[in-house]
């Protein structure tokens, strides 16, 4: 199993979220987050003068699944998210899980899925 992690603008929450239930991938943890790529944020303009904003809002989308589902998932999520390719579109982590347990049942691993 794989944990994905997806740092998306928050306006795509709703295309990658459609996406992914249309490809039958409902379970999903959606967090606000703020942080900044490589580009270190943007500048605004006010009429005192320019102010820098360098931790920009972002939502972070966690999914757990399947090893082979992986690349499906990513695929949905740049799809939906690169069409505006600008800097900060966002990145995904994919990373190993070791186990999941549903509490409700005790089901274990991909039961728990």
């Amino acid at each position: 199993m794989k944990r994905i992690e997806a740092i998306i603008k928050e306006e795509n929450l709703d295309p990658v979220k459609s996406a992914l239930d249309e490809a039958g991938f409902t379970g999903m943890t959606v967090l606000n987050c703020r942080g900044r790529g490589t580009g270190g944020g943007i500048n605004l303009e006010w009429r005192a003068g320019t102010y820098k904003v360098d931790l920009l809002h972002k939502l972070m989308l966690i999914l757990v699944v399947k090893d082979d589902q992986v690349g499906t998932v990513t695929d949905i999520i740049i799809a939906q998210c690169k069409e505006d390719a600008t800097s900060g579109a966002g990145k995904i982590f994919v990373s190993p899980v070791d186990e999941v347990i549903r509490i409700r049942t005790n089901e274990r691993n991909e039961d728990a899925l």
